[in-house]
């Protein structure tokens, strides 16, 4: 286990390690997440344990030239040119000076990249910002202090802030400042629609795209046809976003964009369109942002479990869950006994490979721990049973341990190998 330093409070944290970013006032402002969950797939789980069930013997084999300093130091500069944000910001102004008409598939995908990092893009749909980046129109105000719009002056456009910070004064002498992703003028409609205020750069070199009035309100009240909407008694529990990766059309379907959470983990054992494929990889990494707890999963999977069209769907979502995270497991007592519960049903309905397999995921992912547990006297009971041992041919493991006692508050649990 690698150690935190002592003295931490040694170490120098800055709130704001890149000082040239502008931050968005947070009633302003979006998040956009991109992360590396490190999930993996069921084939993975045979793969991924071969090497940790056992210590690999590596003497005798040749040793083998390692990468030299200058090889490494090359990949190095490599690194560095592809993640330089300022190559990437030339590549999307590139795209944005295009005119529209000129603008190829991969220009919109670029385009759609980075704007998805911005809060004026952030409750849209897909198919929305992809349209809305094939119809924008880049432009440029080189001087602070340059007037961009006058108040009463009739609005023709959506702006959005990529570079720099815009004010607006109102007639009734507040101001607002506007900076990198926030937005101004036109809602999307068609009528005649005015200026409330005074908009000003307040910095040099400050960017936007526009789209015009009618292009804007075509693509916005245009959306319903991409979505499917799933009501029930009366209330609308889901909606679905239609998309289509190529233009082939062979790889196209529905994605769930909102949804109740009770609808959210229904979902979890109806068929994912070929768009869909990691829904369930995705809300086991987020579901605790709206469940209170994963029970909620748990006994819903136990249920569907005796289901007998269900069980297959179910036991890949519990596979899955305990290969990718299997802290949700090891750290709740609760979260334990669902687990050996639905061990237990996969032992009474004999579904062999399933348990081995299941086996095999928390054998690979558990951690080492120590567990002192004091007897009052050497004949007092252990309060849990052992199995296995050299007489058996496999290791030795804690067979039952009973609930509520000593064993069981020292955190001793069912298949802990010794």
């Amino acid at each position: 286990y690698l150690q935190l330093p002592a003295d931490l409070t040694k170490m120098h944290l800055t709130d704001n390690p890149h000082p040239q970013v502008t931050h968005v006032p947070s009633s302003q402002s979006g998040c956009s997440i991109a992360s590396d969950s490190g999930s993996s797939s069921l084939s993975d789980i045979y793969q991924a344990t071969e090497s940790e069930m056992g210590d690999v013997d590596l003497t005798g084999l040749p040793e083998a030239p390692v990468d030299s300093e200058d090889e490494e130091e090359e990949e190095d500069e490599d690194i560095d040119r592809t993640s330089d944000p300022l190559l990437g910001r030339d590549v999307v102004r590139e795209c944005l000076e295009k005119e529209p008409a000129d603008k190829t598939d991969d220009d919109i995908e670029q385009l759609l990249e980075f704007m998805h990092q911005l809060p004026a893009f952030a409750n849209m749909t897909m198919s929305v910002r992809r349209e809305l980046c094939s119809v924008m129109i880049f432009e440029v105000v080189e001087q602070a202090g340059a007037i961009i719009l006058e108040d009463g002056q009739e609005l023709d456009s959506w702006y959005v802030i990529l570079n720099g910070t815009v004010e607006i004064s109102y007639p009734d002498g507040k101001s607002e400042s506007l900076c990198m992703g926030n937005s101004f003028g036109i809602t999307p409609s068609l009528e005649k629609q005015y200026m409330n205020g005074v908009v000003r750069t307040k910095v040099d070199d400050c960017q936007f795209v526009c789209i015009a009035q009618q292009d804007y309100w075509r693509i916005l009240n245009h959306v319903e046809k991409n979505t499917h909407k799933v009501e029930e008694e009366g209330e609308i529990v889901m909606v679905k976003e239609h998309r289509e990766l190529d233009r082939s059309g062979t790889r196209k379907g529905h994605i769930v964009i909102k949804a109740t959470p009770e609808r959210l983990i229904m979902h979890l054992i109806e068929e994912h369109s070929i768009v869909d494929p990691t829904y369930i990889e995705d809300f086991l990494l987020t579901y605790r942002t709206f469940l209170t707890s994963p029970l909620e999963v748990g006994n819903k999977l136990l249920e569907w479990f005796a289901v007998d069209s269900l069980r297959d769907k179910v036991t890949r979502v519990v596979l899955l869950w305990v290969n990718n995270h299997f802290n949700d497991f090891e750290g709740d007592p609760a979260m334990t006994r669902f687990l050996e519960e639905f061990e237990k049903n996969l032992e009474d309905t004999k579904m062999k490979g399933h348990l081995r397999l299941l086996n095999i995921a928390c054998a690979a992912k558990a951690k080492w721990r120590q567990i002192t547990l004091q007897k009052p006297s050497r004949d007092s009971p252990l309060f849990f049973s052992l199995l296995g041992g050299s007489d058996r041919g496999f290791g030795i493991f804690v067979e039952t341990v009973e609930m509520g006692s000593k064993a069981a508050e020292a955190g001793l649990k069912r298949g802990d190998q010794v």
